[in-house]
């Protein structure tokens, strides 16, 4: 099966090629902020590199956030095209549950009896972070967008490790507040792509590779801030 992954979650973001079960090619964008410009291209690019056609692609995956409005968009946008152009079956998959899935993989256990606090944070700009919280691989914190401090005031006493480029943003802060009990991932924020080009991958396996069953119509993206222009709609109602 070969899978197509993109990632638009972060400025940076990336692409990436799994053939059965093991990623081939991952690439991350050249220049920060410039989606709109780079796609398709960069999976074109990427797909001659693993020496493949679009054609020869089975699935279609896509990072459904969270992430900024307009990296979203673009990213889930650009997959949908390509996968009703090619009746393939496209699959989202959450940044979050990617972001945890590296650090399970990638990170050891301190000891046997370790209980993997993992805290993912994706940097949401304005001093906050959009977050969620994992225990050895299932989620336990439903995704939030909050200020740092807020959400460490939870996790005092647990040994967490942290992992997202929200993570990186704020890692002093971190740090400050739960010294040693808080530990990172390196890198702390890695490229996503090829591991959530592995997890759709899994997916379909487990459920049978039917486009019927994983139309591209049917992507939706993980908004967990409302837009400015929600915002603005309701504070003109109010005044």
């Amino acid at each position: 099966m070969v899978v197509l992954a993109l990632d638009t979650t972060t400025s940076s973001g990336s692409c990436a090629l799994a053939r059965d079960g093991h990623v081939v090619c991952e690439q991350v964008n050249a220049r920060p902020n410039a989606h709109a410009e780079l796609l398709p291209g960069d999976l074109m690019t990427l797909i001659d590199r693993a020496s493949t056609r679009l054609r020869d692609v089975d699935v279609f995956a896509v990072a459904t956030g969270p992430g900024s409005f307009t990296g979203l968009r673009i990213g889930i946008a650009t997959m949908q095209g390509l996968a009703f152009a090619e009746g393939k079956p496209l699959v989202g998959v959450s940044g979050f549950e990617a972001l945890a899935r590296v650090a399970t993989d990638t990170v050891p256990r301190r000891s046997p009896d370790d209980r993997r606090h993992v805290a993912t944070w994706v940097d949401a700009w304005r001093g906050e972070v959009f977050a969620a919280l994992y225990e050895d691989g299932r989620e336990v914190q439903t995704p939030v967008v909050s200020r740092p401090e807020s959400l460490l005031d939870s996790l005092r006493g647990w040994s967490t490790l942290f992992i997202g480029d929200g993570a990186l943003v704020h890692r002093e802060t971190i740090r400050s507040l739960l010294g040693e009990l808080a530990w990172f991932a390196g890198p702390t924020a890695p490229p996503l792509a090829g591991t959530i080009a592995l997890l759709a991958g899994g997916e379909l396996l487990a459920g049978g590779a039917d486009a019927r069953q994983h139309p591209p119509h049917a992507i939706r993206p993980l908004y967990i801030r409302r837009t400015d222009a929600e915002l603005a709609r309701d504070a003109r109602s109010l005044g």
